[in-house]
């Protein structure tokens, strides 16, 4: 939203619980608005949308993080009802198209590699990625139904500056700061992709600003993988660490042991090629006060 910010082209306002964000994320600009509010509570976002007859609605609103998933099921699944919400104002008061955050965890365990948006089977039964796949299934219903338009970021691991320590990457660089050590579940032979937030946010408004992939899904993360141990082991490097790499035991259900994406639609998108793990991780010390804080 930052970046949509920037220009005089748009107005942004963003609407956040606070449960995982912070106002400190945002930018001061005339250009955005933020607005504490819940979107699974009627009462609340109906108000902001009436209020300012949007033309477009980033839905990225979601309980996310391994661990707090797993730990709050109802919670998660309370946010069908924010993805009702926002699409019935979203029909009612003329917004164009609706960009919905769904996720890598939609597919589960890989049946094929990469994972492609269209041949892959959808069989993760967590409800995180139930709650995912519900929202997609509603996003196409009502483009059939009521003709509103939308598309799906199928998002895999993404990082940089200003991230949660809930996510791995800003876990392991503020664990290798600091000297203390570096926690992995299980074996650390779990492979993931990482895409720098950058072209995450490219990709992102580039399929805005040039009407692409409308009513159509797109994963956006990176196509090479890496292994968690070998993760670890890179982080501790590029800090020039000593912190000690602890195993912990596996978490019970949610730890896949692969993903790697099709990336070809994204690529295309973007017109070049996403920066590497290590090009990132770099950029991302060079703003080590981002995260220390």
């Amino acid at each position: 939203m930052n970046k949509l910010a920037e220009s005089d082209k748009y107005k942004v306002v963003v609407v956040d619980n606070l449960l995982t964000g912070d106002t400190s994320r945002l930018i001061e600009h005339a250009n955005i608005k933020f607005i504490k509010a819940d979107v699974n509570k009627l009462s609340d976002i109906s108000t902001i949308f009436y209020s300012h007859n949007f033309d477009y609605v980033f839905h990225f609103a979601a309980v996310v993080g391994v661990k707090r998933t797993l730990n709050n099921p109802v919670m998660v699944l309370e946010d069908i009802s924010g993805m009702k919400n926002i699409l019935d104002l979203s029909k009612n008061t003329g917004v164009k198209r609706i960009f919905f955050s769904s996720s890598s965890e939609v597919y589960g365990e890989p049946v094929e590699l990469p994972q492609n948006e269209m041949t892959t089977p959808l069989n993760s039964r967590l409800p995180y990625a139930i709650v995912k796949n519900v929202g997609e299934a509603f996003l196409k219903s009502y483009k059939q139904e009521y003709g509103l338009d939308y598309t799906i970021f199928r998002f895999f691991n993404t990082y940089g500056p200003l991230q949660s320590k809930d996510f791995v990457i800003s876990r392991f660089i503020a664990a290798a700061l600091k000297g203390e050590p570096i926690t992995i579940y299980g074996d650390g032979i779990q492979s993931r992709t990482f895409c720098y937030v950058d072209d995450n946010i490219n990709a992102c408004v580039k399929a805005f600003e040039e009407n692409e992939m409308v009513n159509d899904i797109i994963n956006i993360g990176s196509d090479k993988e890496i292994k968690v141990i070998e993760l670890a082991e890179m982080i501790k490097e590029l800090t020039n660490s000593n912190s000690e790499i602890i195993h912990l035991p596996p978490l019970p259900e949610g730890d896949m042991s692969r993903r790697l994406p099709d990336t070809s639609k994204m690529k295309d998108l973007l017109g070049y090629e996403p920066i590497s793990l290590r090009e990132g991780l770099s950029k991302l010390l060079e703003q080590k006060e981002y995260i220390l804080s």
